[in-house]
Formats: C-alpha cells, structure tokens, sequence
C-alpha cells in the first residue's frame, strides 16, 4: 500500500530524548548525528502541520563535557551546578541547529513546585499553548539547578508525561536506546521479545523485566517509561516508545496510524475508507491484518477509554501529597464508579496519616484485607457506607456566621427541615465530642495488623484535624461538629483505581 498523498489531522506530538540519547556515556561529547536527525523530524512533523513540543534531557551531561569532569557526581549541589553550567549550552545548541532551518523555539524550564500551585500550573499551560499557536517549537527540561528531591519530577520520562497531559497532547514520543518495550533486556538475554501494543500498563508490568537503569548519565530506564507512559495514557495520550538512533521513524509511525485510523474492516474483509477514529477504538490488529504496509518498529501504549480530566491529573501527577486518608472497603468500591465523581464523603473515612490543610494534595489508602480474614461481600460494605453517607437533604440550609472553632469565616445552621435527625440530636452528639477530646491525628491501630495500600489521590475540602473528628459520620453532622460545612466532602477530585486483589 502507498503512502497516502494527503495527511491526516495535524496533531500535537510531545518528543522526549534522553541524555544518553544527546552526549556520548563516556567522553559527554554532543551526539550531532541524532540531535540533527531529531531537528530534521520536528522540522518535518510541523511542515505536516503538527504542533512539535521537546523535552530534552542532558543538561548535566553538557556540564560534565564543559568542566571536564569524567563521570556524574553524587552531591547534588554538585549536580545542580552542573546543571546550571550545561543548560544553557545545551539550549544554544538546540537554538543553532534549528536556526539553519529559520525554526524558532522557546526555553521551558519547569519544577513540580513550579507546577504545584493551580494558578501557577494554569500559567505553565497557557505558556506552552501560546508558544506552540505562535510557531514555536518548546524545548522543556526540569529546573534541576533548583529542584530537591521533593519536588522532582524523578526523570524526564514524568516531566514529558505530565506535559503532554498538560497540553492534551495527541502522542508522546519516548525515545530510547532500544526500539520498543521487551520482556526483558534485548542486549543480555537473546530471547526477549519485543511487545508491539500495550493496552494496560498495569497488565503488562507481569510480563516485562524493568531492571534497566539507563546509563550512568540518565536516571531513567524502562520502569521510568512505564510509568510515564502510565500517566500519558490515563490522560488520553497514545504513548510511543521508539529509537532514538532513528528519530524519522516517528513521521512513518504517525502517518502508519493516521493510515489505520481512517480504514475499517467491514465484514467482508476488505478495507475501506472511512471518517478518521480515535485510536483507543481501532483493533490495531485486525486493521493492520488488511493493509498492505509494513509496522515501523516501535511499541505504542493505547490510550484510556474514558481519560481523567485535567483537574484530576494535575492532582495525581503534579502535587506532592501532605497526608493520608484512610478509607473502608465500602467507600473504595463506591470511589470506583465513575458516577461517584471522584468525591468523598465522611461515612468512609476511618482515619488520616499526617497535618495536612485544607486544599492540599491526600493519598487515599484503604485495608488490604489479610490472609484467612472473611472476605465482606462489596455490595454489603456499599450499602453500608451508602446508608451512612444518606441524608435528606445532605446539607442544612446555612447562613454565615462566627465560629470559635473554625480559622475561617464560617457557617451555622438555619434550619434541617425534612430532616430524620433533630437538632437536639445533632448538638448533644457534638457535646459528646468535644474539642479536647478529638486527637489531632487519628492514630489507626487498624493499620498495624492490617495493610494500607494506595488508591488513588485527591485535594482535602478540610484539613486533617477536621476530617478526623467527622470520620465515619454522616456529612450532615459536619456543622454541628466543626462549626461551619463549605461542603458535604471532605475529599474531593479523586482519582482512584480498583486493586487487583480484594480489599
């Protein structure tokens, strides 16, 4: 089959080389042959009309070349120095060699601190989408002169996965030293076999060996890809590792897959063209079964069926959880469900780890159950956490008012018509627990017999304290108990996934 004449719907590609990709792991001297190769793919990809985005590593690479230093040091003033040597020589050689094609491009150097405030992390956006409508080709790498490791993003592999999250990017690009995910190391073991479609990251991590630590300047290896391609794929992303000895391969992969998009195979067998599909709904398979035209090598990781919103990703991916709540089997069941909305009321919560505010990053952890413990049925402990959660209506009609209890302005309530509880009931439940007598951090001797296993993560609606003294309560005893209810949740855009062993 020929290459089709015309191009399919130009898309925005997000390209991540690593270090070992860009200096030689021994003498750091500057790989010409791939950085050129790779200029001449972006330049081709936006000839096509595609919006290019770059994230390149090796800025400590380029600083060991420059100080002559002969291997990477383990300080980390020492890397951070060097960091700050190398990059801006390994940003003016990207600018000189796209400047032979008049190409214009945009240094973004970014932190998850950076990244960590919503207002900051929309700025961070707004950037990269004004560069790319302007021509501009964004050259990204970590701040690594000021990042700790607190607010690293670990390796580039991340840093490229939440950036084509944060654009809505239509494919990463994660080149590397191999052509693809194996189940094992290719160079080592001769009867590794190369995986050619992934569909869950999760499902597949049994099947590969990730010992591989990249090179001795990296920091990365294929359990970094995985993980990158795991968080670009929950985000929509159709995630691609490929060689970086061949950058080109990347124009032949796209047009390979805008080919497979806009064919069907109808029942009798032959293909036909049809409207371009979105890849998570093409049998990659049976459709490349009846084209006459050769896979590029690469291994691609489908994008989710239904991807995370961008609030919920920047919650998963970019803050650094200040705490935990610990939460029952029953809410984790209901959590599951996407109906749930990804919220958390008070009924199913059983303690917090850690002082966290209100409007911080939480784990959500929930009992692994142990071995020879009478596995609950999970439509009981639903029932059960959604008869305690019940409530008509769930929240009193409330006017604002003073609270001794509260940091803030808060609220007090006008009324509870239609109500099942009275406010007597509610007030001597508040009396029953009183301020002195709730600990600021619930200490869960549960936890120590049984495991507490993450789930997922979320943003507090309050902080530990409060969450601690309405645990395992209905959300209409939030008022009486705190003194005001800005909401009914005290957990909110969760983004969760379901174990694969019972909780």
């Amino acid at each position: 089959m020929s290459r089709p004449a015309k191009r399919g719907t130009p898309s925005t590609i997000v390209i991540k080389l690593g270090t070992s990709s860009i200096v030689h792991e021994e003498t750091h001297q500057p790989l010409l042959s791939i950085l050129s190769a790779v200029v001449e793919t972006v330049i081709s990809l936006r000839s096509h009309g595609h919006k290019v985005v770059l994230v390149s590593s090796g800025a400590i690479g380029v600083g060991l070349r420059t100080m002559d230093i002969p291997q990477r040091p383990k300080s980390l003033s020492k890397k951070q120095a060097l960091a700050a040597i190398g990059q801006g020589r390994l940003i003016a050689l990207w600018d000189n060699l796209f400047g032979q094609f008049d190409q214009r491009t945009a240094q973004v150097l970014l932190t998850r601190g950076d990244i960590s405030d919503r207002t900051r992390y929309l700025n961070a956006v707004n950037t990269l989408n004004e560069l790319l409508s302007m021509g501009v080709v964004p050259i990204v790498n970590e701040n690594d002169t000021i990042s700790v490791s607190e607010i690293k993003f670990g390796d580039n592999d991340t840093l490229s996965a939440i950036t084509s999250s944060m654009i809505h990017a239509d494919y990463l690009f994660l080149l590397t030293d191999v052509d693809g995910l194996y189940t094992s190391n290719p160079r080592k073991d001769p009867s590794a076999k190369k995986l050619d479609v992934v569909i869950s990251v999760a499902a597949i991590r049994a099947q590969v060996s990730t010992s591989t630590l990249g090179s001795s300047l990296g920091t990365g290896g294929m359990e970094t890809k995985l993980i990158a391609a795991e968080i670009a794929t929950g985000a929509g992303v159709t995630t691609v590792i490929a060689s970086s000895k061949q950058p080109s391969v990347i124009v032949d992969i796209i047009d390979y897959y805008t080919a497979l998009k806009s064919t069907s195979v109808p029942t009798s067998g032959t293909a036909s063209p049809i409207v371009p599909q979105k890849l998570d709904q093409v049998n990659l398979d049976e459709v490349a079964a009846s084209l006459d035209w050769p896979r590029p090598p690469h291994t691609v990781f489908k994008p989710a069926l239904i991807p995370i919103r961008d609030l919920k990703a920047w919650t998963s991916h970019t803050l650094y959880p200040a705490g935990s709540v610990i939460i029952d089997p029953g809410a984790h069941a209901v959590l599951s469900r996407r109906e749930s909305g990804g919220r958390l009321l008070p009924a199913g919560v059983l303690g917090v780890r850690g002082s966290f505010a209100s409007g911080q990053a939480v784990r959500i952890l929930v009992h692994r159950r142990a071995e020879g413990v009478r596995v609950e049925d999970k439509e009981v402990a639903q029932i059960s956490y959604s008869n305690v959660a019940a409530t008509t209506p769930c929240t009193p009609v409330l006017e604002p008012g003073a609270s001794v209890t509260a940091s803030v302005t808060s609220l007090v309530p006008l009324s509870r018509s239609g109500s099942s509880a009275s406010l007597s009931d509610m007030i001597s439940d508040s009396q029953r627990i009183a301020d002195d007598e709730i600990p600021l951090i619930e200490k869960m001797d549960e936890c120590e017999i049984w495991d507490c296993v993450e789930v997922g993560r979320g943003l507090a609606n309050y902080n530990s304290a409060q969450i601690s003294r309405v645990r395992g309560l209905n959300s209409a005893r939030i008022v009486q108990l705190l003194g005001y209810a800005d909401t009914e949740y005290v957990v909110e855009n969760i983004t969760i996934r379901v174990l694969d062993v019972a909780v």
